[in-house]
């Protein structure tokens, strides 16, 4: 099965840090070979994780030029991470402002309107092909986990 359609598995373990909403580092490669990395508010649909972006960013060139990216998304109270590398799949436009809506009520941003920018704005679908994880100890892999030494 070729890479770029290898579905994977998100380990249990690993499953709250793509429900919660945390900031998800995506990382896209600019025309020097350099990586550029952005925190970022994500949505996680079992299959994809998304994101909201627009036209007008380095990002965005970066992504058109080259689908193949990667997200780390870390758990603020303790050392572990999943971090899930990829080809964005589909650049979606989302003109209507209804996805980047769904992200600012997730994050709790309630602001009413639309953003500026809300005619230029896209979804990046990110397929994962790839996933690795981290944990500093077992025990806080999972939620409910004890309180880490010194916490």
């Amino acid at each position: 099965m070729a890479a770029e359609n290898r579905r994977v598995t998100i380990p249990m373990a690993f499953q709250d840090l793509l429900d919660r909403p945390l900031l998800a580092h995506l990382a896209t490669v600019r025309p020097d070979g350099t990586p550029q990395v952005s925190p970022m508010w994500f949505w996680w649909n079992g299959d994809t994780l998304q994101f909201s972006s627009t036209t007008k960013r380095r990002k965005h060139a970066n992504v058109l030029r080259t689908r193949d990216v990667a997200a780390v998304i870390a758990d603020p109270a303790a050392f572990r991470h999943i971090e899930l590398r990829g080809r964005i799949e589909s650049i979606v436009p989302d003109v209507d402002g209804a996805f980047w809506r769904l992200l600012a009520s997730r994050y709790g941003d309630e602001t009413p309107g639309l953003p500026h920018d809300v005619l230029d704005r896209v979804t990046y679908h990110l397929r994962p092909t790839r996933i690795a994880t981290f944990a500093r100890r077992p025990d806080w892999s999972a939620p409910g986990r004890p309180a880490r030494p010194g916490a």
